[in-house]
C-alpha cells in the first residue's frame, strides 16, 4: 500500500510539475529561442521534482542532495531517450502517422518510461535499507552503541581517568539496495 501511495505522488508530483513547464516555455520562449526555454525549463522541472521526491513521494525526510539531483537528472535523460526512440520508430515504421496515433505512441512510451523511471528512484536513488532506518532512529532518539576498546583494562574504564572512552558507532546507511525484484518488488509495500 504503501508503494501505490508513492506512486500516486510519483504521478501527481511529476505530473503537475509536467503541465506547469508546459506552460512555462512557451511564455519564456517571448523572450528568447524556443530550444533555449524549452532546456531551462526543462532543468528548473528536473531539480524541483527530485526535491519533492526526495521530500514528499519517498519522504526521505531530507532534501535530495546534488548526487541524488544528478542520479535523477540521469533517469529523467533516460525516459526522454525513450520517448524519442519511440516516436523516431514510428516515423521509421510510418512516415506520416496522424496525430492520435503518435500521441497515443508518445504517451504510452512515456508511461512505460515514468514508470520505469519511478522503479529506478525508488529502489536506487531514494532506497531506505533497513541499516539507513537503524542509523536514522538511532540518531533522533539518542541510542547508541557503544564498544569498550579491548585493550583497556577494565578498572581504567570504570575508574573515570582520563584514558581513552569508549568507542561510539553507527550503522552506516546502505547505498544499494539488497536486491532488486523488479517491479514486484518496487510495488510492494516496505
Amino acid at each position: 500500500m504503501k508503494s501505490l501511495t508513492s506512486f500516486a505522488r510519483f504521478v501527481v508530483f511529476g505530473g503537475g510539475t509536467g503541465v506547469l513547464s508546459s506552460l512555462a516555455v512557451p511564455l519564456l520562449a517571448v523572450l528568447m529561442p524556443w530550444t533555449l526555454s524549452n532546456a531551462l525549463v526543462t532543468i528548473a522541472s528536473t531539480v524541483l521534482c527530485t526535491e519533492l521526491h526526495a521530500r514528499y513521494t519517498f519522504r526521505t525526510g531530507r532534501r535530495a542532495g546534488l548526487r541524488r539531483h544528478w542520479q535523477s537528472a540521469g533517469s529523467a535523460a533516460a525516459a526522454y531517450a525513450a520517448t524519442s526512440v519511440a516516436v523516431f520508430a514510428l516515423h521509421a515504421i510510418q512516415p506520416t502517422p496522424g496525430l492520435l496515433t503518435e500521441q497515443l505512441v508518445y504517451l504510452s512510451a512515456s508511461g512505460l518510461a515514468g514508470t520505469g523511471r519511478f522503479v529506478i528512484l525508488r529502489l536506487f536513488v531514494f532506497a531506505t535499507g533497513a541499516d539507513h532506518e537503524t542509523a536514522k532512529t538511532a540518531k533522533t532518539t539518542g541510542a547508541v552503541h557503544t564498544v569498550n576498546p579491548p585493550s583497556m583494562p577494565k578498572a581504567a574504564k570504570t575508574a573515570g581517568t582520563h584514558q581513552p572512552a569508549d568507542v561510539t558507532t553507527l550503522p552506516r546507511p546502505r547505498r544499494t539496495p539488497v536486491s532488486t525484484g523488479g517491479l514486484t518488488a518496487a510495488l510492494s509495500p516496505s
